[in-house]
């Protein structure tokens, strides 16, 4: 007991002496301009919404730097800012893939997506949907996502789908789907979500949970039919799809209640990172959020903005580590 008093009372010591220093780098920062790091190639979603909000936050940030390092399925870039100083200067676009997904994906991790980082802000959801071609539908008779369920359990291993790549944010979307229906169709995966689409609409897969910014167009031209978005609430840029949860209702004991997958990313910060520092930021980010501009920016992503607290956004990442590390078990997906 005393040994446990004096290590508590030195943790004590140490937060009450290190806290001034955190309030006076808060008071001068930022003094310089801030990198922000995404682990994606130039041009996609993450991408684009970084740009986006640097451009949003230099009234209140100062200079944002946008720098794309790229690799590993984004372990290379979330992994060089886990080891940058922990001054606020260098954040990273964190996302589902790199804090819920590759822990349990890659045999190897060089951070720990808990301990290595600072969370500050959840910037957004991206639906993903559950689409066939008019085609394939209609010969299989398939109107609903209850037609499909009912389809597979009585064929099953005879409908495949097509994703982006093992360990996708569609292929993980397509196994939870496998799980909760209870039900076995094929996974093709595919060297990325663009041609994983294409395939679908030549006909080679059966359906496919795409992003919805991408599938988006496909739907609105007739060449994608879509039954429902995987996230726990409708998307208002397409309304009237239901929820998968909602779609299942219809089946027996409503086996798909409670499904909710997304494409969701934030900023995040080296562990240790002061907490007056993170708490400008996460007010700087949950501002330009709100702006119309910036709704109006995620909304022609299909994404809608999620502003979140330091500790809301901590919290997420863990339940979705959790719910991932049964999905990637299930799934028998591995990265070595």
């Amino acid at each position: 007991m005393t040994t446990r008093r004096a290590v508590l009372a030195l943790a004590a010591a140490l937060a009450a002496a290190t806290a001034p220093l955190g309030r006076a780098l808060a008071q001068t920062f930022p003094a310089k301009p801030i990198r922000l790091i995404v682990p994606y190639p130039p041009g996609g979603p993450l991408d684009t919404a970084a740009r986006a909000l640097a451009e949003r936050v230099k009234d209140t940030l100062g200079v944002v730097v946008v720098e794309n390092r790229p690799g590993a399925g984004g372990n290379l870039g979330v992994d060089y800012v886990a080891k940058q100083p922990a001054d606020g200067y260098t954040l990273v676009i964190g996302a589902v893939a790199t804090h819920a997904i590759n822990p349990w994906l890659f045999s190897k991790l060089p951070y720990d997506p808990v301990k290595d980082f600072a969370p500050i802000a959840l910037i957004a959801h991206v639906p993903n949907v559950l689409v066939m071609t008019p085609q394939t539908a209609d010969n299989l008779g398939i109107n609903s996502v209850a037609d499909l369920v009912s389809y597979a359990r009585k064929n099953p291993g005879k409908l495949n789908y097509a994703s982006g790549g093992n360990g996708s944010g569609g292929h993980m979307a397509g196994e939870l789907f496998k799980s909760m229906a209870g039900i076995y169709v094929v996974h093709i995966p595919y060297a990325g979500a663009a041609p994983a689409q294409l395939g679908l609409l030549a006909g080679q897969t059966d359906f496919m949970f795409d992003n919805l910014a991408s599938a988006a167009p496909q739907i609105r031209a007739g060449k994608l039919r879509a039954f429902a978005v995987t996230t726990g609430t409708r998307a208002p840029s397409f309304a009237e799809l239901p929820t998968m949860s909602e779609a299942g209702a219809g089946l027996p004991n409503q086996p798909l209640k409670g499904f909710d997958v997304s494409t969701w990313f934030g900023v995040l910060a080296p562990a240790g990172t002061p907490a007056p520092i993170v708490n400008q930021i996460n007010a700087a980010l949950r501002t330009a959020l709100t702006s119309p501009e910036m709704r109006e920016r995620l909304a022609r992503m299909g994404a809608e903005p999620a502003p979140t607290t330091p500790g809301e956004f901590g919290a997420l990442i863990q339940r979705e580590l959790a719910k991932y590390q049964q999905v990637v078990k299930f799934s028998g997906a591995k990265v070595d």
